[in-house]
């Protein structure tokens, strides 16, 4: 390998086929004279293009075209000329230099084209040099050259991550792996799963149960109704503002039915409804809540008898559980009064410290993220304690606001300019990079950027999980072919 040029962060770099070198290696530049060592990765390929070589390539073909006889090269002459077509240039982008045994993103000193030795470095030695540390590991993956690759559970703690790519690509694969892991550390994790696919991962694939895999599963009117008194006035105004589009005047009126009950001690769904028929309040306002009202009823998440809790899941698994919200089989609108319930009491209950800080997925997130509720989570995130995960194929549906503050971006396969522009806007790393990178990514592979893994961009295969995995795609012609298979016999 040898420096061809460098233009502002670029360096180029030609390498012979045999060296090996893929798009997203790194590559160390040293001078004997040097105490220190360039790090460039290569983020794209292309042949040496040049008019002299385009010039002997057409030869070559237009004299195989027009010749019959057997050509005789003693001399391997054409031998060296094909050799040198197949010489490539590659592009790459500094990403900093390592001084002694540390790696930083500061460069200032220009390698000689002469007397530079380029060698690959593996990517986990990078990982290392750059200060990738921590107790609890997580493998993710390999990288392309089959090293095994690790995060660290601390690097998720207290940190925003977004999980994007396009369908199919392997999205919701990471997320299940991600979160099973948190799980074995000890924490806790909820997950907003729309396609019910999380339900497995306590079942090995022989059917066995998972030891080391605690997981409850809670369903929207059956194991997840709430009573009134224990969501509490600011849950049900968030729901009722942010979900069911109350006017004002509408709910000052609510709030003051509530207090009425409230004092009286019978705050229940039934005196709640009487209450509304028997108001004086102007008649608009009091046909305004009452439809408010028969949408909580009708949602069955609303029960005077029984009432789940979230606080019972700490106490009864002490050692970090994984909680699925299971928002598969009910309406979109349901599905967004779960989401803002949920949110709004696990606010309540974190800036209380009654209970532990949570790691929350979100699947699907572009189907009910909105920016009154989430906008004020991710805000204020780490004062209370909520770390998310958005697992999404539309991160346009994601807001500016939020995008500036992530932290980690998992990204797969993604073709769309505009996608990929708005990730790289608010990446540490270009935007040139990430567009050619993720264009070639196969599936269930990412590019990892961010605090994970050290602000070094890193491809990433990841790793198959021995858990039962649900989630895959019904075909119409799979079944057809199984029920032809078992009439065949």
């Amino acid at each position: 390998m040898k420096i061809v040029e460098k233009i502002g962060n670029d360096v180029s770099i030609i390498s012979l086929p045999s060296e090996n070198i893929l798009i997203g290696d790194y590559i160390t530049i040293e001078e004997e004279e040097k105490n220190s060592q360039l790090v460039v990765q290569v983020y794209d390929e292309r042949y040496l293009d040049h008019s002299s070589l385009i010039e002997d390539m057409v030869r070559d073909e237009v004299m195989k075209a027009s010749t019959d006889w057997v050509e005789s090269d003693p001399l391997q002459i054409n031998t060296i000329s094909y050799f040198i077509q197949d010489i490539r240039l590659l592009k790459c982008k500094i990403r900093g230099n390592i001084d002694g045994n540390r790696f930083t993103s500061s460069v200032s000193w220009l390698p000689s084209r002469v007397k530079a030795r380029l060698h690959k470095i593996p990517v986990t030695k990078m990982m290392q040099l750059a200060g990738q540390n921590g107790l609890r590991k997580i493998n993710i993956g390999k990288t392309h050259s089959g090293e095994q690759l690790h995060i660290f559970a601390e690097s998720l703690d207290g940190q925003l991550n977004i999980i994007t790519g396009k369908k199919e690509s392997g999205k919701s694969h990471l997320s299940k792996l991600m979160a099973s892991e948190l799980v074995k550390h000890g924490a806790y994790v909820f997950v907003f799963d729309l396609n019910n696919e999380y339900g497995g991962l306590d079942r090995n694939k022989d059917g066995s149960h998972n030891t080391n895999m605690k997981c409850i599963t809670l369903s929207p009117s059956d194991t997840l109704v709430f009573k009134l008194k224990y969501l509490g006035l600011s849950s049900m105004t968030g729901l009722l503002s942010h979900v069911l589009d109350i006017p004002g005047a509408s709910l000052r009126e609510f709030i003051k039915m509530w207090k009425v009950l409230e004092s009286q001690n019978s705050l229940s769904m039934r005196s709640l409804g009487d209450l509304i028929q028997t108001s004086r309040c102007n008649e608009y306002v009091r046909d305004a809540i009452f439809s408010r009202f028969h949408t909580l009823l009708s949602s069955k998440l609303f029960s005077d008898e029984r009432s789940f809790e979230i606080e019972d899941i700490f106490s009864k698994f002490r050692e970090g559980c994984l909680v699925v919200i299971s928002l598969g089989q009910i309406s979109p609108l349901v599905r967004q009064m779960v989401v803002e319930i949920f949110l709004t009491k696990l606010v309540d209950l974190l800036e209380k410290k009654d209970i532990p800080p949570i790691f929350l997925f979100a699947e699907e997130a572009h189907l009910y993220l909105r920016e009154t509720y989430w906008g004020d989570i991710i805000t204020r995130m780490r004062h209370f304690g909520i770390f998310t995960t958005f697992i999404t194929n539309e991160p346009n549906a994601i807001d500016d606001g939020i995008f500036r503050q992530v932290d980690n971006i998992f990204l797969f396969n993604f073709t769309n300019d505009i996608d990929l522009e708005k990730i790289g806007r608010v990446t540490m790393i270009d935007t040139e990079t990430v567009k050619s990178m993720v264009r070639t990514l196969p599936r269930k592979s990412c590019l990892a950027l961010g605090p994970t893994v050290v602000n070094l961009p890193v491809k990433v295969e990841v790793a198959q999980m021995d858990t039962v995995t649900l989630g895959q795609t019904r075909l119409f012609f799979e079944s057809k072919k199984e029920l032809l298979i078992q009439k065949n016999k």
